[in-house]
């Protein structure tokens, strides 16, 4: 016979195993991936608990009220079947929202918000990336299944089917003492509430996703609305000393070269000449280099309010996806635009992709171009839209038809997850050593087919191309690759035809913030402007960006990683790539400067951003 079970021993005894599962889940996230956390400790895991801790206090309040209740239900066993399968099928959602992160981590560096949960600004897509990602990564749904069925076993073996109630006053104070500590547990212990930001303090540098879980950061995430606090760690005019973003131009002739913009999906610096890129190799020769480029971010979205509008990506929600989207901004459409450019956006994914539709809309471009309006051979990818070769075909042709001077921007598709290429085109191409290479090699051929068109259209040779790439790729195979400077090294160059001033190349940091105020530059334009980033002519030499609540900041050959408070680490990455030795103690100097320059510039950034200061005029 059943022995009996009082409901608050119930209830803790579920709440524990699903603690236990979360345990067992981050391990599991660990080992996953192992490469990018080179360095652990205890620590790690004992400021995971307490985000486990505080997810679930908040998940459990309502079952916790639905256990401990005084009530006759109690002792009903189809009250507890509603229990014990509310119980499992809620916890266990969460569970697995904890396995995306297992692939998707290694894309965007840090752990899901509510935004990339729900694919916000990708609602054409959706259906057939959610079969792309369970095919192609078919371990996941295999991890949720089996860690599903683990819990539903262990769930089945705590007795539930002869329960009881203490007395009424006992069961009163149970209830109340139990929905506080929950509540206590999902506030945390502190003045402040915890937040995301807090997982910095637990661990070595680049290991918050491995603190954090899924479902608190997509709690967490869950208003669209990102609240940038004002911080003061100078006065006004100390700050603007240190770091002024408000840039002045002054020429008395312009060129008024036609501008072409580039931004190649996932050509991360790992990417490059390695054999799959011969193109793109052979233009860098010919064109004006940056050795050390950098991204502002590590998500399509974060690149194109970074190159076009010299915004960086410093909040855990995308520029473009947050209440600050419709910020005014004078970035290179409206510039271009008040100096006679007629300007236009490519994008070969479903209208509404990630939202560029609307935010080139509000940088001002004339017209945006997507797969609504691609004239050309049938040539869906199945899971994006329009292959690279034909839409930059396509876009080669579109051009003849502008006004001169253009300023045109086109975003590549192909090169992204699942990286499909034509059917035509299977084995013509180098497999590579990871699973990006081969759709890397055949974007590289697009864009030499693309070259090749426009060589013969009379508006080449008085046109300046920009090219980049919006961010890294996931798979990067070298250890240096996979710390918070190696994460967003990408190809930056500028190839001008005829023009042997801007051949060879250029060993200062150099970040996508920088190609505004650097075009602005070299096409002698006359100008005011906020820029976050400095022209190629500038002897300033700096590069920010943020990840996993870590502000990042090159400076020369250092890099200094800060949480906002205080400093992490700081190491000379270009003589210890790996960033194995921590210099705070013995570059005190160094640590200074380095630390009032990324104070001040995030001052300046929480404030112009949350005050919609973006422009001269509303200064």
């Amino acid at each position: 016979m059943n022995k009996t079970k009082k409901t608050f021993t119930l209830f803790t005894q579920r709440f524990i195993l699903v603690l236990a599962i979360y345990q067992i889940v981050r391990i599991g996230f660990y080992f996953y991936n192992q490469s990018f956390f080179p360095e652990i400790n205890a620590e790690i895991f004992i400021g995971g608990l307490w985000f486990d801790l505080s997810v679930l206090g908040y998940i459990n309040i309502l079952f916790a009220i639905l256990h401990l209740i005084p009530t006759r239900l109690q002792q009903n066993k189809v009250y507890q079947n509603i229990l014990f399968y509310g119980f499992f099928v809620v916890n266990g959602i969460f569970i697995g929202m904890n396995f995306v992160d297992y692939e998707y981590f290694r894309f965007i560096g840090r752990r899901s918000s509510f935004a990339m949960i729900t694919a916000e600004g990708m609602t054409n897509e959706i259906g057939g990336l959610i079969v792309s990602y369970f095919v192609d990564y078919w371990k996941i749904p295999l991890f949720i299944g089996l860690t599903l069925a683990l819990f539903y076993y262990a769930l089945k073996r705590i007795n539930y089917r002869n329960v009881q109630t203490s007395s009424s006053l006992l069961s009163t104070i149970s209830l109340l003492l139990m929905v506080s500590l929950l509540f206590t547990a999902g506030r945390g212990i502190h003045r402040k509430p915890l937040s995301i930001v807090d997982a910095s303090k637990f661990g070595p540098i680049g290991t918050s996703s491995l603190v954090l879980n899924t479902p608190f950061t997509v709690l967490k995430t869950l208003s669209k609305k990102e609240s940038l606090k004002e911080v003061k760690y100078f006065t006004e005019a100390e700050a603007e000393r240190i770091f002024n973003p408000i840039q002045s131009f002054s020429y008395t002739n312009s060129n008024k070269k036609n501008v072409v913009l580039l931004i190649l999906e996932s050509f991360g610096r790992e990417n490059i000449q390695c054999g799959q890129t011969p193109f793109l190799d052979a233009l860098i020769t010919k064109s004006y280099f940056f050795e050390n480029g950098f991204a502002n971010g590590k998500l399509s979205i974060d690149a194109v309010p970074s190159v076009i509008s010299s915004v960086p990506s410093l909040m855990n929600r995308s520029f473009i996806s947050s209440s600050y989207a419709v910020n005014e901004v004078y970035g290179m459409p409206k510039i271009l635009k008040d100096n006679g450019y007629d300007t236009s956006f490519f994008h070969g994914a479903f209208n509404g992709s990630q939202n560029f539709d609307q935010y080139a809309a509000v940088a001002g471009f004339d017209r945006y171009y997507g797969k609504n309006e691609y004239k050309g051979p049938e040539s869906f990818d199945g899971k994006w839209g329009v292959f690279d070769e034909d839409f930059l075909q396509f876009f080669a042709k579109e051009i003849t038809t502008f006004n001169q001077p253009f300023f045109t921007t086109l975003f590549t598709i192909s090169s992204h997850a699942p990286f499909t290429i034509p059917e035509k085109y299977k084995g013509k191409f180098p497999k590579g050593t990871t699973e990006i290479h081969e759709s890397i090699a055949y974007t590289d051929f697009a864009l030499k087919k693309f070259f090749e068109s426009a060589e013969k259209m009379p508006w080449y040779n008085n046109t300046i191309f920009i090219v980049t790439a919006d961010h890294t790729s996931s798979t990067g195979e070298q250890e240096a690759c996979k710390n918070n400077v190696g994460k967003f090294r990408i190809p930056i160059l500028f190839y001008v035809p005829n023009d042997v001033s801007m051949i060879g190349i250029d060993e200062k940091n150099f970040q996508q913030i920088d190609i505004l105020p650097s075009l602005v530059d070299y096409l002698q334009l006359n100008t005011e402007l906020i820029s976050y980033g400095k022209s190629y002519k500038s002897e300033h030499d700096f590069v920010v960006n943020y990840l996993d609540n870590i502000y990042n900041l090159e400076m020369g050959d250092f890099y200094l990683a800060f949480d906002g408070n205080n400093t992490l680490g700081l190491y000379n990455w270009k003589k210890d790539p790996l960033l194995k030795e921590n210099l705070t103690e013995k570059e005190p100097e160094t640590k200074e400067r380095m630390e009032r320059f990324i104070k001040a510039y995030i001052q300046s950034f929480n404030h112009r951003v949350s005050k919609n200061k973006l422009t001269i005029r509303q200064k």
